[in-house]
């Protein structure tokens, strides 16, 4: 009987992983969270797409909230995930920094590290309570591109997270109270709104000195909650921190001085803070801070998505 009972039990074992093994076959999975999909949760299909599959997958994802500290790692690349609909698609999570003194970058509610991540008509959202940094998305991947996305918080919304790593976003909203767009990767925001919900800081980019391209926002919207009349487009995290928007939309509450120096002089001799071709009556430049620059139409050709995106490998997104 003994002898019978194991042979089932690895019987169960091995029938369990060829169904498994023939899920991650398939070129498209499927998360639901009514269980008719093939997983119930994002990080199941992700560690099983780690044991299974190296080839490009698709990750559809039904309609629903997600409560998930979600990690894809670093080993995990080529894959698509793809929200059934932005706004009924939702990840979501509630660490903020003062939970047992987490800090800041332990906050996420999405981690990417993969390289070759493309996220599609998702939210991603940090609905902690206000009492300090709550990051949703920390990116650090190369190559990352999020299309129709949304990205829902307060303090420290999204993390650019890593030197060199290049994100393209596109049709996306972005919303935050302060320095709700920060970090050191090289990031193109195209026809995005940006969305302030306090008056504070939208930008606190620290792009590494050797880097010549840190934020570019071009053709997005800059919004302003009810009763928001007082944000700067950013500061430097660090002092080569650099920010461009070009062709954007800003609203009247964008202070006249446009950038802050975060109270570090020095901070004025190294930023790099420019605009070029803005609208709207924030976009007025003639009481900005001397040390941000103005492009001239010429200074300007140099900003496109292939120059910034680029890298070394030539990547288009």
């Amino acid at each position: 009987m003994k002898k019978f009972l194991v042979f089932a039990c690895f019987a169960c074992m091995f029938f369990q992983a060829a169904a498994q093994n023939q899920i991650i076959q398939k070129d498209t999975v499927i998360v639901s969270r009514d269980g008719t999909g093939d997983f119930r949760t994002i990080q199941e299909a992700f560690a099983l797409i780690r044991v299974f599959r190296p080839d490009p997958t698709v990750v559809f994802i039904k309609k629903g909230v997600y409560k998930e500290k979600l990690v894809l790692h670093s080993w995990l690349h080529d894959i698509t995930l793809i929200g059934e609909e932005r706004d009924q698609t939702i990840i979501t999570w509630d660490d903020h920094a003062r939970i047992n003194n987490m800090g800041t970058f332990r906050t996420y509610t999405f981690l990417i590290q993969g390289n070759n991540i493309t996220v599609e008509n998702l939210t991603i959202e940090n609905n902690a309570a206000q009492m300090g940094q709550a990051v949703a998305l920390h990116a650090e991947g190369d190559r990352l591109i999020f299309r129709n996305c949304r990205l829902l918080g307060n303090q420290d919304t999204f993390f650019a997270g890593r030197n060199g790593s290049r994100q393209y976003f596109v049709d996306c909203y972005i919303e935050g109270t302060t320095d709700f767009i920060f970090g050191p990767s090289t990031c193109w925001f195209e026809n995005c709104i940006i969305h302030c919900k306090r008056n504070s800081y939208i930008t606190a980019a620290s792009t590494p000195e050797d880097h010549e391209f840190g934020y570019i926002f071009n053709r997005c919207k800059i919004t302003m909650a009810e009763g928001i009349d007082r944000v700067y487009l950013g500061r430097p995290w660090r002092q080569f921190g650099m920010t461009l928007f070009m062709n954007c939309e800003m609203p009247e509450g964008i202070l006249p001085e446009g950038w802050h120096n975060w109270n570090v002089e020095e901070n004025e001799k190294t930023a790099r803070y420019m605009e070029y071709n803005n609208s709207g009556p924030g976009a007025n430049t003639a009481n900005r801070v001397p040390w941000a620059k103005i492009l001239t139409r010429e200074q300007a050709e140099k900003f496109t998505l292939t120059n910034v995106m680029k890298g070394c490998d030539g990547w288009a997104p």
